[in-house]
């Protein structure tokens, strides 16, 4: 009997285990989701779209003089070559949304991933960047 017993014990307290373990899991799955990072290309019409938002932060980082030659309607200029780019990107506010552009997308592209890794939590990069626009 008392072995019965026993085992009736451990076994309650592996099931309880268990399922202290999938809340848990559960709970950092939630959390995770509630902290996502978007980090995404978008095409000219969801680029304008997300314009629209008040609080996006546009950036445009081709040199002044392709700047100067023409840019999109309230872009900020911030070289992605430039000495102090990393600098002026960190002033940015990291939990507003960022909409990044450049020529044809490279450049663009890989101050994307910089500002992802930076800690920004949602950038947009504009899909053939301002030769298509």
């Amino acid at each position: 009997m008392k072995k019965q017993f026993l085992l009736f014990a451990v076994a309650v307290s592996m099931v309880s285990c268990g399922d202290a373990q999938i809340s848990s899991s559960k709970t950092k799955n939630k959390n995770e989701q509630s902290s996502l990072v978007i980090n995404k290309v978008v095409t000219k019409s969801e680029f304008k779209t997300l314009m629209s938002n008040k609080e996006a932060q546009l950036i445009d980082v081709r040199t002044s003089g392709e700047y100067n030659d023409g840019h999109i309607a309230n872009a900020k200029n911030i070289d992605f070559n430039g000495a102090n780019f990393k600098t002026n990107i960190a002033k940015l506010d990291k939990n507003k949304p960022v909409l990044v552009y450049c020529q044809a997308g490279g450049r663009s592209g890989k101050a994307a991933t910089m500002m992802k890794e930076m800690g920004f939590t949602k950038v947009y990069d504009l899909e053939g960047g301002y030769g298509e626009w």
